[in-house]
């Protein structure tokens, strides 16, 4: 797997007041891929910041955002195609990696999984049909 991190996205309580708050406090401006249940800010030419709500992030990964130990934010590491995807997690289950939420079509348009390290950090490993740099 190349060494690399798209995304860092945190789950925040209020995603409005969190987008204002970067925009506002940072001077970031957002994305076009923004919209109402996401907020994406470049941060460098390959990484990208994102807040999501925290209830939203959690449906994603198909873990509770009531757990104590849910993570408030994830790691992505995004591929060129949805078979990338999934020898890659063909790969992490030959090691048992854990495998929180095996790769599938999600809502925002892309395909992915969700794998957790030893500390229970997730890791969203994602073909993203937006994201043109890889492409």
């Amino acid at each position: 797997m190349e060494q690399h991190i798209n995304y860092i996205m945190l789950g925040v309580g209020d995603l409005a007041m969190s987008r204002r708050f970067y925009q506002d406090v940072f001077g970031w401006k957002g994305t076009a891929d923004s919209n109402e249940n996401i907020a994406f800010f470049q941060a460098g030419k390959a990484l990208r910041f994102a807040l999501f709500s925290k209830e939203a992030l959690a449906e994603d990964a198909q873990v509770s955002a009531r757990d104590s130990g849910f993570p408030r934010f994830t790691l992505a590491h995004n591929v060129s195609s949805e078979a990338e995807v999934d020898a890659l997690f063909a790969a992490f289950a030959a090691k048992n990696v854990h495998i929180v939420k095996a790769p599938q079509k999600v809502f925002w348009g892309g395909y992915s999984g969700y794998i957790a390290d030893p500390d229970g950090f997730l890791w969203e490993i994602a073909f993203n049909p937006f994201l043109q740099e890889l492409r």
